[in-house]
């Protein structure tokens, strides 16, 4: 969640929305009515639910252009009385004062923009066409008023004379190179061309979004008959017919896709003919030449870009990124992506072999001929190949990891025995859909910490994958605490039946449960800094050491458990599973740095001219994957470019966060280990070192003061398996 001022001068990453009706409504209901009188607008005015939760019981749809209207004006005023004050600069009357501004658009944006991401309708999805210019003209009207930037400039030329603690200085170094890379120092010409890219920028990127969105709930697999969804549960099944009922085609079955290349059900299905027509279904997405097709808006976007680099006086897009990451250049990033692909695909082909000998093997046995492997028969045979060499698959392990019990039982217990927090579910504060659970955490001391909510089913109004978001940032300067939220995308069962997840699932939780520490533990002076107010490369790690937490000994035996007798999870299964923690890591790791290369790529253009046109996307798509040497067909990239949420939105040029992050992560994994594990100890000098510090410090000193060291990349080799002990 970014500061208060960079949220209200960043454009919307928004999705696509169901039908909606023409009455009034709550935020849980997708209507808009006239808009309502200025002392109704519950963003003019602070919640006075605990800790400024929003009222959604009390947010209309029709409230948000008001306050988006207004607030940018209110933000504007103060802006210009800072700009124009007569006295001379100083922190207070400068950047503080900034630090204080727009608050009713932020409190505005802070929830549309969640609501967007997490259950949109129509209404929010025009709203988000709408003001995403108007949103990218604000920020511009801001960041490039110059006589705002020359009393930032006079401050920061001065910075070390002001008597400023360490925190001080750097959020006036933070608003400097902010300001400078949003092209206060270009000159007027350009900067009116800017204006121009920026507001076209943000209108594509809502429209990349809003069509990804919708061509997921297009490109859902029309299924015929029972039989050809073997291998599926019958609560699955059910699923699927329920879902082709909500469409109008009753008797028939309807397999919804994730935005990942890979679908789930692709590890289940026996008839290969519906694996392959669910996975070319997936990959075809947003390259149909639909009204969804993507790709004129990736070749625009990426051009746009460019040329907005080069006017900035930088070789690429990715340079000027990754100038404000911790990677600081692309040849970093390309030289540690370049060592992991020959090692990460050199396992995907031994995987592979093995993966054939299986299907060698069965057709044998039915008197069939072989066929080649292909992508949609990956996961399904990895099954089979994990059961034959740890006896075990996936669905012996679902039945031990029912949702709620893993959530409060795992992931909140593992926070318990690290840091001492305890929570209870509260039911008196209004969601924003039924599914959204809440939560109150109360520190070691019994005082109240945050307000977490959890978000975990997949609807067709929610974009997809797993995020963290924040409501309300802890600061000094306002004086609040965190209200946090972590989403997923589980598929939600029939009425009556359990919600049982997969091992990736569990995993999942606790990542996103990561970034919820980071933002709850959060202990910062100024909102700028505000919990994962880090660089997007840093961003991840804390929630990748989180996930560790999810097959430690003590933390599984306390929530896998059967969600009928409550029987432990049998020791020989949880052996078997930490012994398969290597398997098929050439896959993950390939299919991952596919996507990763690929990002890399498309921002590295140094001529826009050479930038293809919507027609040539998926042939430079090709033809950047061979050059990288991940080009293996039965390893598709994760995300196919037209489909590549990410790199439209605010992972641009910056895809490689996750492994990058993730040297961090195996790094920090050893030194707990080394320190005893799960102890309140280690939990606390965590919190202590790096959690609380949000962006306050610079963030790879933040991972020193926790290590004592500097990363060393070996530890995630041997955690992926691409080193030769690990194989």
């Amino acid at each position: 969640m970014k500061h208060p001022l960079a949220l209200a001068l960043t454009a919307a990453l928004a999705v696509a929305a169901p039908a909606c009706s023409k009455t009034e409504a709550p935020v849980n209901a997708p209507a808009a009515a006239p808009a309502p009188a200025a002392e109704s607008n519950p963003f003019f005015a602070e919640s006075s639910l605990p800790l400024q939760y929003p009222a959604f019981d009390k947010i209309k749809d029709s409230d948000f252009a008001p306050a988006f209207d207004r607030g940018m004006a209110d933000e504007l005023k103060e802006v210009e009385a800072i700009a124009d004050n007569p006295e001379k600069p100083t922190f207070d009357n400068t950047i503080l004062a900034m630090e204080k501004s727009g608050r009713i658009l932020y409190r505005a944006r802070v929830v549309f923009d969640n609501l967007v991401g997490a259950d949109t309708n129509d209404v929010r999805d025009k709203l988000d066409a709408d003001y995403a210019p108007k949103f990218a003209a604000h920020r511009d009207a801001i960041r490039l008023n110059p006589k705002l930037f020359a009393r930032i400039q006079a401050l920061y030329d001065s910075r070390t004379a002001l008597g400023l603690d360490a925190q001080g200085v750097r959020l006036v170094e933070r608003y400097y190179s902010d300001f400078v890379r949003a092209g206060a120092k270009l000159s007027e010409a350009d900067k009116t061309k800017l204006k121009a890219m920026n507001a076209e920028l943000a209108t594509l990127g809502t429209q990349f979004s809003q069509n990804v969105l919708a061509e997921v709930n297009d490109s859902a697999v029309v299924v015929d008959t029972k039989e050809e969804l073997a291998g599926l549960t019958d609560e699955q099944i059910a699923s699927a017919a329920e879902e082709a009922k909500k469409r109008k085609l009753d008797g028939k079955y309807v397999l919804t896709l994730l935005n990942t290349t890979g679908q789930p059900p692709e590890a289940q299905l026996t008839v290969r003919a519906t694996r392959e027509k669910v996975h070319k279904a997936s990959v075809a997405r947003g390259s149909r030449g639909n009204k969804f097709d993507n790709t004129a808006i990736v070749a625009k976007v990426v051009k746009l870009r460019t040329e907005r680099a080069k006017m900035m006086g930088y070789p690429n897009y990715a340079a000027f990124v990754l100038e404000d990451e911790t990677a600081k250049t692309p040849e970093a990033v390309n030289k540690m992506l370049g060592q992991l692909a020959p090692a990460a695909v050199a396992n995907a082909k031994k995987e592979a072999a093995d993966l054939q000998a299986m299907i060698d093997k069965e057709q044998a046995a039915k008197g069939e001929p072989a066929f080649q492997l292909q992508p949609w028969d990956w996961s399904f045979y990895t099954e089979k190949v994990r059961k034959e060499k740890y006896d075990f698959d996936e669905s012996q392990l679902k039945p031990y990891l029912e949702m709620k019990n893993v959530l409060e039982n795992g992931v909140f217990f593992a926070a318990n025995q690290l840091y001492g927090l305890t929570f209870k579910q509260r039911t008196d504060l209004p969601v924003y859909h039924d599914d959204v659970l809440v939560y109150d955490v109360f520190d070691a001391d019994g005082k109240q910490l945050a307000i977490f909510i959890a978000d975990m089913y997949a609807r067709p109004s929610k974009r997809g994958g797993a995020w963290m978001n924040s409501y309300v940032d802890q600061n000094e300067v306002f004086g609040t605490k965190p209200v946090v939220a972590n989403h997923l995308n589980i598929p939600k069962p029939p009425a009556g039946q359990p919600t049982l997840l997969t091992w990736d699932e569990v995993t999942t939780m606790f990542h996103e449960f990561g970034h919820a520490l980071h933002g709850m533990f959060s202990n910062v002076k100024y909102p700028y800094f505000s919990g994962t107010n880090v660089p997007r490369d840093f961003v991840e790690y804390p929630s990748q050491v989180n996930e560790m937490w999810a097959d430690w000994p003590a933390i599984l035996a306390n929530y896998a458990k059967h969600y009928q007798t409550g029987a432990p999870m049998p020791k020989e299964l949880l052996d078997k599973v930490l012994a398969s923690s290597k398997f098929n890591q050439g896959f993950a790791t390939t299919e991952y740095l596919g996507a990763a290369m690929l990002d890399q790529n498309w921002h590295q253009f140094a001529d826009p001219a050479q930038i293809p046109d919507a027609k040539g996307v998926m042939a430079f798509e090709a033809a950047a994957l061979k050059k990288d040497g991940v080009d293996y067909p039965p390893v598709p990239p994760r995300y196919r470019t037209p489909y590549f949420s990410h790199i439209m939105g605010g992972y641009a040029a910056g895809y490689y966060a996750y492994i990058w992050s993730e040297v961090l992560d195996a790094n920090s994994v050893e030194w707990m280990k080394q320190h005893g594990g799960l102890s309140r100890a280690n939990g606390d000098h965590f919190r202590k070192t790096l959690l609380s510090q949000g962006g306050s410090k610079d963030a790879l000193q933040l991972f020193r003061d926790f290590a004592g060291h500097d990363p060393k990349i070996e530890p995630l080799l041997e955690k992926r398996g691409l080193t030769a002990s690990s194989k």
